[in-house]
C-alpha cells in the first residue's frame, strides 16, 4: 500500500503531461489527489505493513517505507492539503497549466517519500524530488521578482541540502555495515564530538527548511512571489519537513547532542517567534502577513520540540497537522481576494463583511484558529506546548506567551482591515468565491472545530511514537 503513495501522484503527473484541455487537466489532477486522500484515510486507520526491496545494494540503500504516528499525521495533512489547494483554486489560470498541475503532484510525491523513507538515502532522494519542482513553479509561474527570489530560495536549499548529504555520508561512515537504513544509524556508536558534529550538519538544513531565525529570510520573498497554489503547499506542508526531520532523526539519533543545544536552540526559536509576530504587525501585503505569522507558528513547534517534554512535542504533534489546516485556508481566502480585486494591500481592502459576508464569516473563523481561540484546533497544541515549555524554563514560556497577544493583534488587524469599514473599490468589484473554494473553506473549518473539541483521534493517531521521541 506505502507505494501507492507515491505511485498515485508520479503517475497522474505523468498523465498530466499528455493533456492539453485545461479542464480536463485541472479535473485529473483534482481525481488523482482524491484518490491519495482515500489512501492515506485507510491508511491512517489500519495497520500497514513496511515496503523494503532492493534498490542500491552496492551502497547498502533499501527502498523502504515505514510508517508510524508522525509519518501518518504527516501523510494525511498531505493528502487533505493537495485536494483542497486543487479544489480551490480550479479557476485560476495558468499559462501550460497541465505542467504547472504536474509538478505540484511531482511536489506531493516527494513529501510523501520524505514522510514515509526508512533510509538516509532514499530520504534525501526525496527531500530533493520535493523541492525540484517548486524551483520550476516559482521561477516560471511566480512574480515579476521571480528570479531573483528563486535564485535565493536555491541557493538557502541547496546549501541545506548539502550540510545534510554531508551529515548522512559522515553517519554512513560510523555504523558497522555502512548502510543507511535508520535502524543502522540509531546503533552507530558515536562519541560526544561526533554526535554534536552530525547534529549541526542535519539541524542547518533542517532550521533552514522551516525555517527558523537566523535562516528565514527567504521565506516571505518567496510565498510572496509564487503563485498562491504554490505558496500554500510550502506553508502548510513543506515546511514541516524540518520539523519532521527533528522529530526523526535529531531527537533519536543524536541525544547527547540535542540535549547540549536545547537551551540555544529554544532561546533562537523563541526570539524568532517575537521578531516575526513584529514583523507581521507592521504589514500590508496579506500575503507577507500570512507568511511571517507562519513563521513564529513554526518557530513555537520547534522550541516545543526541543524543550524535550512529553506534553510540549503531543502539542507540537498535534500543531503539525492543525497549522497546514489553519494556514491553507488564510491562503485560499487570500487567493479569493487576489484573484477578484488584483491586490494584496489590507489599505485598498475593506467592507468583506457586506459586500461578501459568506468569505468574511470564512475569514474570521481561519482568524480564529490563527490566534489559538479555545474550541479551535490550535488552542488544543497550543496549549499543550505552552504547558511544556513552562516545564521547561518558565520564563522562556513567558517571552513565548507574548506571541499569543502578538498573534491576536496582527490577526484581528488583518480582519478589520480586510472586513470591516465601507466598501472599498477593490471590495466593491467582488463577487461570490466559486463553488469549490467556497465548499473547501467550509470543510476547513469543520475541520478546524470538530479537532477542536474533539482532539482524541489525533492523539490516538500519534500515540505509538511519542514516548520514542523523547530524550532520555
Amino acid at each position: 500500500m506505502l507505494i501507492s503513495f507515491l505511485l498515485l501522484p508520479i503517475l497522474t503527473a505523468i498523465l498530466l503531461l499528455f493533456i492539453k484541455d485545461k479542464k480536463t487537466a485541472t479535473t485529473t489532477a483534482i481525481v488523482g489527489a482524491m484518490a491519495t486522500l482515500l489512501l492515506a484515510v485507510v491508511a491512517t486507520t489500519t495497520k500497514v505493513e513496511a515496503f523494503d526491496i532492493a534498490w542500491l545494494p552496492s551502497l547498502h540503500s533499501r527502498f523502504v517505507l515505514q510508517v508510524d504516528g508522525l509519518a501518518k499525521i504527516l501523510i494525511l495533512l498531505t493528502a487533505i492539503s493537495f485536494p483542497a489547494i486543487l479544489i480551490a483554486t480550479a479557476k485560476n489560470e495558468y499559462k501550460q497549466q497541465n505542467k504547472f498541475l504536474s509538478l505540484l503532484l511531482f511536489t506531493q510525491a516527494g513529501l510523501m517519500g520524505v514522510f514515509l523513507a526508512g533510509d538516509a538515502l532514499l530520504f534525501y532522494f526525496f527531500w530533493e524530488l520535493a523541492l525540484i519542482p517548486v524551483y520550476f513553479l516559482c521561477s516560471i509561474w511566480g512574480g515579476d521578482k521571480r528570479i531573483a527570489i528563486t535564485f535565493k530560495f536555491f541557493i538557502y536549499t541547496f546549501l541545506g541540502s548539502l550540510f545534510m548529504l554531508v551529515g548522512i555520508l559522515y553517519l554512513n561512515a560510523h555504523t558497522a555495515d555502512h548502510s543507511f537504513s535508520i535502524q543502522s544509524f540509531l546503533h552507530a556508536n558515536l562519541t560526544g564530538h561526533q554526535q554534536v558534529t552530525a547534529f549541526a550538519l542535519f539541524f542547518i538544513a533542517f532550521a533552514i527548511k522551516m525555517p527558523i531565525f537566523p535562516l528565514h529570510t527567504w521565506q516571505p520573498d518567496v510565498y510572496e512571489q509564487s503563485p498562491t497554489a504554490v505558496t500554500m503547499v510550502m506553508s502548510a506542508v513543506m515546511v514541516k519537513m524540518g520539523l519532521y526531520g527533528i522529530l526523526r532523526w535529531l531527537l533519536p539519533l543524536f541525544p547527547i547532542a540535542f540535549m547540549a543545544h536545547t537551551n540555544v536552540v529554544v532561546i533562537l526559536s523563541v526570539f524568532g517567534i517575537l521578531y516575526a509576530s513584529f514583523i507581521a504587525i507592521r504589514q500590508d501585503d496579506i500575503k507577507r502577513l500570512i507568511a511571517y505569522s507562519s513563521i513564529a507558528h513554526i518557530g513555537l513547534m520547534n522550541a516545543a520540540i526541543f524543550s524535550n517534554t512529553s506534553i510540549a512535542i503531543q502539542g507540537a504533534l498535534l500543531q503539525l497537522f492543525s497549522h497546514g489546516i489553519n494556514v491553507i485556508g488564510l491562503w485560499i481566502v487570500a487567493d479569493v481576494i487576489e484573484q477578484q480585486t488584483g491586490t494584496r494591500s489590507m489599505q485598498q481592502m475593506g467592507g468583506l463583511a457586506k459586500k461578501q459576508p459568506i468569505l468574511a464569516i470564512l475569514l474570521v473563523g481561519f482568524a480564529f484558529a490563527n490566534i489559538a481561540l479555545p474550541l479551535t484546533n490550535a488552542f488544543v497544541g497550543e496549549f499543550l506546548m505552552f504547558t511544556g515549555l513552562f516545564q521547561f524554563n518558565p520564563w522562556i514560556a513567558a517571552f513565548a506567551g507574548v506571541s499569543v497577544i502578538l498573534a491576536a493583534i496582527y490577526t484581528l488587524n488583518m480582519v478589520q482591515k480586510v472586513a470591516y469599514g465601507e466598501i472599498s473599490e477593490k471590495i466593491n468589484t467582488m463577487h461570490a468565491p466559486n463553488k469549490g473554494a467556497q465548499a473547501v473553506l467550509i470543510i476547513l473549518l469543520i475541520i478546524v472545530f470538530v479537532t477542536g473539541v474533539y482532539p482524541q483521534p489525533l492523539f490516538t493517531l500519534t500515540a505509538d511514537t511519542l514516548q520514542q521521541l523523547l530524550v532520555k
